[in-house]
Parts: C-alpha cells; structure tokens; sequence
C-alpha cells in the first residue's frame, strides 16, 4: 500500500490550490492509495482536492477550525499489520518517543508516528518508533510560499519505505528541503532498520 503524507498545507492563502506552486504535488497524489495529511489544511476545499487522487484521512490542526468527516483530532489506522497514529502538533520533536506518544496520541503504541505542524521534514526511526513529518509542500522551513515537501510510506506486511520528497523547485525560491530514505523490515518479531 502505498501512502502519501503531507501536513501545513495552510490554503488557500497567497495560493489557492496546490496546483498553483507546480505540478509535484499532484504527481505525488497521483500514486497514492490513501492520503494522510497532519493537520493545519484551514478549508476543505484542499481535501476535496485530495480526494480526486485518493482517501484522505486528517488529524485536526490548530488553523483547521472547520467540520468535516475526513477530520479529527488524532488518527490511528493499522495498514498491513502496521500500526499508524497521525496528530498535529508534537513540538518539540526531540523528545523521548514515549513522551511524543502519550502527549500526541494519549499514550497508544504504534509502530509509524506521523505529525506535521513545524514545516520541517523529519524522517527518523527511534525508541522502536518509526517517525515522520512530511514537513509542508507550500511553507517549507516558514519561508514564502514555494514548493516544499511531502512524504510517501510503501507499506508492506513486513516492510516499509518511508521517504522524504522534495516537490520540486519554485522560481527564485529554492526548495530549502533535504530529500532522505528510511527503510524499516519486521523479522521474527524484531523491528530493524535496512542498512
């Protein structure tokens, strides 16, 4: 299964569609089976558009003063004996992954955590937690808007793919990303990162 991440979209804005910045967000969509996205989407209208590519499931930002039935405030999905959870804000994400999941998801254990809300990507497997914030495909870093970044996990019964993309470049306005890859298999009831 193949799953598409963003978070921080904040439109419409200056923009009001992600097609405005490029066509990399919609090549990304394209091959999506399920869209998450973590938070601060602001109007439905961007979910609606999300929708046209795949299922989108949100956790709840703090700009996502809205009501909708893709919307709530932390999600938790299990996807090819994988268990996800997704919420907005973890600041600061530095902290012990326990402490990231009793304050983020109410203590519940899963093996892939995904937030949003800093605009910084962030791909990183620790404390047996694979970690992930796809960063923000229109406010990367908090700089103007510009193509910035998104997520892909491919997800398999004991694997999963987990990268960071950049969404490509905007002119005058270099994407301030940092492309990475994390692979992560299960074996024997181990967790272990692919080297």
């Amino acid at each position: 299964m193949r799953v598409a991440l963003i978070a921080d979209t904040h439109l419409p804005s200056l923009i009001r569609q992600l097609d405005e910045l490029g066509s990399g967000p919609r090549e990304l969509l394209a091959t999506a089976d399920l869209i998450l996205h973590a938070g601060d989407v602001t109007a439905p209208s961007v979910l609606d558009w999300c929708e046209a590519f795949a299922p989108v499931l949100v956790a709840q930002g703090n700009n996502d003063i809205f009501e909708d039935r893709r919307l709530a405030h932390r999600q938790m999905l299990d996807l090819e004996g994988w268990r996800l959870g997704m919420t907005h804000e973890l600041r600061p994400e530095s902290r012990p992954i326990p402490v990231l999941l009793k304050e983020g998801l109410g203590g519940e254990r899963v093996d892939v955590l995904i937030a949003g809300d800093t605009h910084v990507e962030r791909l990183e497997y620790r404390d047996d937690v694979l970690f992930v914030n796809p960063g923000s495909p229109t406010l990367p870093h908090h700089k103007e808007y510009r193509l910035g970044t998104a997520a892909i996990l491919d997800i398999e019964r004991d694997r999963i793919r987990a990268e960071i993309l950049l969404l490509g470049q905007t002119e005058g306005s270099p994407n301030p990303g940092t492309a990475s890859t994390l692979e992560i298999v299960r074996e024997n009831g181990r967790v272990r990162v692919v080297e």
